[in-house]
């Protein structure tokens, strides 16, 4: 089966907890702290696998969740970091963020990979505490927790060329005769439900990659029939072979089948109208083909497009040959498969920066006799505090005070025992403190 979408949720390892632990060694007088930092989470990263073909895998596993990493130890000895784990991808996936519909990465080439969920850092242990006044803190933090989210992945078909037209018109049958794919062949409507790939050998030493894409019909760019899941695969290929019906079967007109194509295309991306086409007239083995192509190069010269048409037959491989060399001479001219918009020249592996944040980035609102604090850092500080402990405690009070957020909680009428909310905590106003 050929999938080329899923869904899937992807969670950086947690960070390794902090160890409190003192040095208990004989002749080692007043040995002090010990504890060691915990190890850094791993991350999740996707690599691109050209062995792969399609996201079959992705429908029976869907969720991918690094290692954490280990806790710290005793003897001022880190934790272990966690491996990375591994995702392998077919070329021409690219991965999306399912909340923020935000392109992550494009991949295309084999071994690229990028990381879509970094690890969370370890938590330091209390030997990283130790002060001029504080000689044996008993602080050590919580691991930081890895990313998590959902991302969405759509794999484009790497193929160099790719035949477009409407249902039957001709496109799995030339693949088939020009390449060792067997694609389904049968007189109805929508036969090719999926791509089929196939190596094309143009007999000079040259050779490209063709797609029968699935036919389309009109409204396609909107979803209508096969609709996106025929039309993102047009994205990759370096060369669109337009293959139209010339002997108007079932009394359609080859030229406005021709235009109704192109317009979908358009409609769904713009810039596919920029890339190479060659319009294919097929069928021409049927009586009226003659005549009906000679009608149809005159509507295209009037309509101002500079196409060549190349009639074949591909039932009886009369004008294959001709085309073949015409569609690897285009391919040639084009050394690489076209970039997804909006992740063009992007790096070898995506880089997470820390990026410094603001000092006061808090907001305080009273909600009746409750005072709550909204403040992405000082959750984080609250996950990564060990409350166990006094120290642990009095540290978290004492970033809250420098901070200024007791006094700028006093100037908005709080007294003591009053109820302060930082996300899913509640905590008591201490004007002692």
């Amino acid at each position: 089966m050929f999938v080329d979408k899923a869904k899937v949720f992807v969670k950086g390892g947690d960070g390794g907890d902090g160890l409190v632990a003192f040095r208990r060694e004989k002749y080692v007088p007043e040995g002090g702290p010990a504890g060691g930092d915990g190890g850094n989470g791993g991350d999740v990263i996707f690599r691109v696998d050209e062995g792969l073909r399609t996201l079959m895998d992705f429908r029976y596993q869907k969720h991918f969740k690094a290692e954490r990493g280990e806790k710290g130890r005793n003897k001022s000895m880190h934790g272990a970091n966690a491996e990375d784990m591994i995702v392998r991808i077919p070329p021409g996936t690219t991965v999306i963020d399912d909340d923020t519909q935000e392109i992550i990465a494009d991949l295309t080439r084999h071994g690229q990979e990028v990381v879509i969920a970094k690890g969370g850092r370890g938590g330091r242990g209390n030997t990283r505490f130790v002060t001029q006044r504080i000689t044996a803190p008993e602080i050590a933090e919580n691991g930081e927790e890895g990313v998590e989210r959902w991302v969405v992945l759509e794999m484009k078909v790497m193929a160099d060329v790719g035949l477009v037209g409407f249902p039957s018109v001709g496109k799995s049958t030339l693949l088939s005769v020009v390449s060792a794919a067997k694609p389904k062949i049968a007189a109805y409507h929508f036969t090719t439900l999926t791509p089929n790939l196939g190596v094309v050998d143009v007999g000079d030493g040259r050779s490209f990659v063709m797609a029968d894409l699935p036919g389309l019909i009109e409204g396609a760019h909107e979803g209508v029939g096969l609709g996106h899941e025929f039309l993102r695969h047009v994205e990759r290929t370096r060369v669109i072979v337009h293959v139209v019906d010339m002997s108007a079967a079932d009394g359609r007109d080859p030229y406005q089948d021709f235009l109704m194509i192109n317009e979908e295309i358009k409609l769904y991306n713009a810039k596919l109208e920029q890339r190479p086409q060659i319009v294919v007239a097929n069928k021409m083995d049927m009586p009226e083909s003659e005549d009906n192509l000679a009608l149809f190069k005159e509507q295209l010269a009037e309509s101002g497009r500079e196409l060549e048409v190349y009639p074949i037959s591909a039932l009886t491989r009369g004008g294959v040959q001709e085309l073949l060399y015409k569609i690897s001479d285009i391919v040639e001219s084009i050394p690489h498969a076209p970039e997804v918009e909006g992740v063009a020249g992007q790096e070898e592996r995506k880089v997470y920066r820390f990026e410094k944040q603001e000092e006061n980035d808090y907001t305080i609102r009273r909600v009746n006799d409750v005072f709550v604090i909204e403040s992405p850092s000082i959750e984080k500080l609250i996950k990564r505090t060990n409350f166990s402990t006094q120290d642990g405690v009095a540290r978290f009070a004492r970033i809250l005070r420098n901070m200024g957020i007791d006094q700028d909680l006093r100037s908005r009428g709080a007294v003591h025992g009053q109820t302060i909310q930082i996300g899913d905590f509640d905590f008591e106003f201490d004007e002692k403190s």
